[in-house]
């Protein structure tokens, strides 16, 4: 069948914003003297929501508590978006072939609203897809597949003529489970992480050749 329906995480997949995350996450856990290393953030921070993030980091305290917290943190991440982020390698491209063969795209995230659509903005790739999910404004966040198959629902497609990208062990489990030919983006986590989570292929960026063979094209 051929592939029609291509569906996007956002964090880490078109763009690199993994250090922005983790800075601020650090800045808010300062007040307490506390502080994540990279590792901690790429086993329980990458590709979740925030009540799952937050409840993680301040375990029994009360979501009215948190949440608060949380907002400030998407704040701080924000404020350094204040110019334009370049997009990973090779995604114009992959744009520019499914424009070109009527596909449909779809970006979904567990990241807010606001950051979405900040993010989208200051990597020039804002009105490119043709819908945005978001997890936490559904019943279920990644890594459920509901947001991946609200995702394909919202695009009239089916997972067997859909590709997913994802670059967080979550990320990957929701596209895969959800039925999707899921690629894991190299980044923050390594191959074999993203395998063990369910990537059926590992790729560095939008010109890799594994992908453009999936699609049928050159490289």
């Amino acid at each position: 069948m051929p592939i029609t329906h291509f569906l996007f995480d956002l964090d880490g997949t078109l763009m690199d914003s993994d250090a922005l995350h983790h800075a601020a996450f650090n800045t808010i856990l300062a007040r307490w003297d506390r502080h994540i290393d990279v590792e901690y953030y790429k086993t329980h921070i990458m590709g979740a929501s925030n009540a799952m993030i937050f409840g993680h980091l301040f375990p029994g305290m009360p979501a009215e508590q948190y949440l608060p917290l949380a907002e400030e943190k998407e704040s701080l991440f924000r404020s350094q978006l204040d110019q334009r982020v370049e997009p990973t390698p090779g995604i114009e491209r992959l744009l520019e072939h499914i424009r070109r063969i009527g596909g449909r795209s779809a970006v979904v995230t567990n990241a807010p609203r606001a950051n979405a659509e900040l993010m989208l903005k200051a990597t020039g790739l804002a009105g490119q897809f043709d819908t945005l999910v978001i997890g936490d404004e559904l019943a279920r966040a990644k890594p459920d597949p509901l947001p991946y198959l609200t995702g394909l629902q919202l695009l009239g497609g089916e997972a067997g003529a859909a590709v997913a990208f994802e670059d967080s062990s979550s990320g990957v489990k929701a596209a895969s489970s959800a039925g999707i030919w899921t690629f894991g983006m190299l980044g923050g986590l390594d191959e074999a992480r993203l395998r063990a989570a369910g990537a059926h292929a590992v790729i560095r960026d939008f010109n890799a050749a594994a992908l453009w063979d999936k699609l049928g094209e050159q490289a």
